[in-house]
């Protein structure tokens, strides 16, 4: 480094060769000609050798210069390359990209974020909702190299916890009942008056190879569940604001539909859940696979759970 002269006006320098102009490399650097003028000159001084030969209103380089200037440039690209590097590193050590299916991710993560950052705040969260993110067989082969290949550090699966090197852990069970508008509860009286409303369905329920909807929720109830109108939604959220809307029933979870049934929004219509073998998992790499603030986010949604997290023995420790 002590054979270097200052990087300032190397850089000048290299700007001012490679543009032909002082006053062309003062518009890119964003400088005065003169401050350009100057650091060449003492460049030029440093080094005991003439780069430019000055004529009327124009520069050309000396020989010096134009042996000097393709390395140079390479140079300068090399280590703009390596500070971005740098910036990425401190960029992307805080941010923490997690993926869950969007009714979950919707109303049970994101009204809970505030709390997170508020522990990391230099955190970024990065939230995918995806239904992807619900295993169709009991046999799930997801894992690690899943998980990287996505791009995500944590997961919030739907499955049944069958993710061996994921080391998953359950958030919450997927016990559901009927709910709708309080208008819609008005005309409704016991289980077999449900039969004759529209029965609003979260088409993500379909993609489980296992039936689980309202024909199992009316045989559990020990009722011909018979012909049914069912009205189906791609996705929870949609089927939650036709609830909302009064266009139906629905089966819902009242940990997800906490904040419409405390509003007064929605109301349980049958308190007789239907029982799953699914839940919710949180899932992620593992410590020594991961970056710290996953494991963070990991343990934070465990905390918001309350359920205790595993050690590094896979030992239960309380958060």
């Amino acid at each position: 480094m002590s054979r270097l002269p200052p990087l300032i006006a190397l850089s000048y320098f290299e700007v001012a060769a490679r543009t032909r102009s002082f006053a062309a490399a003062a518009k890119e650097l964003n400088v005065t000609p003169a401050a350009i003028s100057h650091q060449i000159k003492s460049l030029e001084e440093y080094l005991g050798v003439d780069l430019f030969v000055r004529h009327h209103r124009r520069v050309s380089l000396t020989p010096a210069a134009r042996v000097a200037l393709p390395e140079l440039h390479e140079g300068f690209d090399a280590l703009g390359r390596a500070v971005d590097k740098i910036r990425a590193y401190g960029e992307e050590r805080l941010i923490v990209t997690v993926c869950a299916e969007p009714l979950f991710a919707t109303k049970w993560i994101v009204p809970r974020l505030h709390r997170f950052y508020a522990r990391c705040p230099d955190a970024e969260v990065r939230l995918q909702a995806s239904l992807h993110t619900v295993d169709r067989h009991r046999d799930s082969d997801f894992g690690v190299a899943d998980l990287k290949r996505a791009g995500i550090d944590v997961s919030v699966r739907l499955g049944y916890g069958n993710y061996a090197d994921l080391a998953p852990q359950q958030l919450m069970s997927l016990d559901l009942v009927p709910i709708g508008a309080p208008e819609l509860a008005a005309t409704v009286e016991g289980v077999e008056a449900l039969r004759g409303v529209p029965l609003l369905c979260d088409s993500t329920l379909t993609r489980i190879s296992e039936p689980y909807g309202w024909k199992e929720w009316f045989r559990q109830q020990g009722c011909d569940s018979g012909t049914l109108r069912e009205l189906r939604f791609g996705n929870g959220l949609l089927a939650l604001e036709a609830a909302i809307a009064g266009q139906g029933v629905l089966l819902g979870s009242r940990e997800l539909h906490q904040a419409e049934l405390s509003a007064g929004k929605l109301t349980v219509l049958a308190d007789s859940p239907l029982n799953s073998d699914q839940a919710y998992y949180v899932v992620s790499a593992g410590e020594g696979l991961e970056r710290p603030i996953a494991g963070q986010f990991r343990e934070w949604l465990l905390e918001e759970a309350n359920i205790p997290s595993r050690g590094p023995a896979g030992d239960a420790a309380q958060v």
